[in-house]
């Protein structure tokens, strides 16, 4: 066949699969911004009386524990009187998942205004169910960025520029008086419930005007030009009963999965602690900072210009006078971010870099744009260490998940021992130039010395300490075990892994990752 008449065929194929496949950007949507909590609601009578001895400050509350985290949503959902919004990146149609997306739905059921703004990387097939749950009167989703053929999704690939820009934030607020920031999403390993891989995350719980500073920024997302109602990309039908029915069967069917398991267990001693617990004195409080990118980054046109993330963290990291301790699951720095590690080094201030080895990175293509960098960042005097896969994760072990691979997914760092950054931000192009990204930065003596001594403690138990041997060559030491192991070769991993990162580092794609 000639190349002509191929490529007829392949542009037929094209229009066929994607026949008349749109997103109507102007499709009717109600301006809609956050609602303050009316007098004798639950949620603003445990909490507020609290802000006003603390102007200027937030409380916070850290969540390590995947089954913690759950259960503090859960809970919120729960208690939730007045509205819920929810930003995901992506929730995966998994069990957790599905009770997720049931607590939204219970919520939406008593009354609640539930809006819920998820990135559409990880929803196709999930069009018949989203416009079963816009069809629900208090219930309403928009999806940020849609692509516009939904059922064969590479076929857009000459919007590429438009659709690269995906939406990384993770956020969860109720009622204006609540709110969870960090780097979860929503599926079965974010929260220790799978039996083959987990991945160590982290979240903060806020109160106090950070919640009002998260709120507004949901706003501005939810009512960004991008975010689409679901009629918006896809067909949705008039009576969308029999697919809501089906949806409520498969929240059933999730929650069912976990009867009588030691992860319910475990699940339930938490939810009745925190259901039981009157007392907020365990909230730490705290000058803050709530970072984030404008959604204006979605266009490749006003991302130059759009307010960046970037400026406040480069601010926070350059006002270092001893240590930066960087947690960060993706970690590729380009030749620029080495030359300004040296620079700090050079002022006698210390690096650690905490990131994933790669038998527990589950993205190699990235482990592939972090390597080059591993020995020139040596030489310069960072301390590198990479996490084992058989790291023990917070609550996975009282979940009965224990001896799942572990997986870094953090995103935070430590300036000195007081100011802490938690967030979506990973250290590497991606979340630079291309992804919208949200954290918090908060200034806390208290928090920042919990964190420290977290991190130490899993650097030495958890990781290995990357290091030069007397030849200049990349080593790998596991210090947790006596006498210490050297490994001259990535631990744990085979030769045909290795051999894919190799030949993945001669693709011109670093600036993707």
């Amino acid at each position: 066949m000639s190349f002509r008449l191929l490529s007829a065929a392949y542009l037929a194929v094209l229009l066929l699969l994607s026949g008349c496949a749109t997103v109507d950007y102007d499709y009717p949507k109600e301006l809609s911004t956050y609602i303050p909590p009316p007098e004798g609601n639950y949620l603003r009578d445990r909490y507020e009386s609290l802000t006003k001895g603390a102007p200027g400050e937030s409380g916070f509350y850290l969540l390590s524990d995947g089954i913690d985290s759950l259960a503090a949503r859960l809970l919120m959902a729960e208690q939730a009187e007045s509205t819920i919004d929810a930003q995901y990146y992506l929730i995966t149609d998994d069990n957790i998942g599905m009770v997720f997306l049931g607590a939204l739905l219970d919520a939406a059921d008593r009354g609640v205004r539930v809006r819920l703004l998820i990135d559409d990387i990880q929803t196709q097939g999930y069009d018949d169910g989203l416009g079963a749950l816009h069809r629900h009167p208090n219930f309403e989703v928009r999806i940020f960025n849609p692509f516009y053929t939904r059922n064969a999704r590479i076929l857009d690939f000459w919007r590429f520029s438009r659709l690269n820009r995906r939406m990384h934030n993770k956020s969860f607020t109720a009622d204006n008086i609540v709110t969870i920031v960090g780097g979860r999403n929503i599926a079965d390993e974010y929260f220790g419930a799978r039996e083959d891989v987990n991945f160590g995350d982290l979240d903060v719980l806020g109160v106090g005007p950070v919640v009002t500073e998260t709120s507004e920024m949901f706003d501005q997302y939810w009512n960004h030009q991008v975010a689409v109602p679901v009629p918006g990309f896809t067909n949705v039908p008039e009576d969308t009963s029999e697919t809501m029915a089906r949806l409520r069967a498969r929240i059933q069917k999730a929650r069912s999965a976990f009867e009588g398991t030691q992860y319910l267990e475990a699940f339930s001693e938490t939810w009745e602690s925190l259901r039981a617990d009157k007392d907020t004195s365990s909230l730490i409080w705290a000058p803050y900072q709530l970072v984030y990118d404008s959604p204006d980054k979605s266009d490749k046109k006003k991302a130059e210009t759009a307010p960046s993330i970037i400026t406040p963290l480069r601010d926070s990291l350059g006002s270092a006078k001893k240590e930066i301790v960087i947690v960060s699951p993706y970690f590729v720095p380009r030749k620029a971010g080495e030359v300004s590690f040296k620079e700090v080094i050079d002022k006698g201030i210390k690096i650690s870099v905490v990131t994933n080895s790669l038998a527990a990175n589950n993205h190699a293509t990235v482990h592939s744009g972090y390597v080059p960098s591993r020995k020139p960042l040596l030489e310069i005097g960072v301390d590198l260490y990479e996490v084992k896969a058989n790291a023990r994760l917070s609550g996975v072990d009282r979940g009965g998940n224990g001896a799942a691979l572990a997986t870094l997914h953090t995103k935070a760092y430590l300036v000195d021992d007081d100011t802490f950054f938690l967030g979506s931000f990973n250290f590497d192009p991606r979340s630079a130039y291309i992804n919208t990204e949200l954290g918090v930065i908060i200034k806390s003596k208290e928090i920042g010395t919990q964190v420290l001594e977290s991190m130490k403690h899993k650097q030495h138990d958890h990781a290995y300490k990357v290091e030069l041997d007397d030849k200049g060559n990349v080593v790998w030491k596991d210090y947790a075990v006596e006498p210490p192991v050297t490994y001259t070769k990535e631990p744990d991993t085979s030769a045909w892994v290795r051999f894919k990162v190799g030949f993945m580092r001669l693709m011109p794609i670093k600036s993707q990752l």
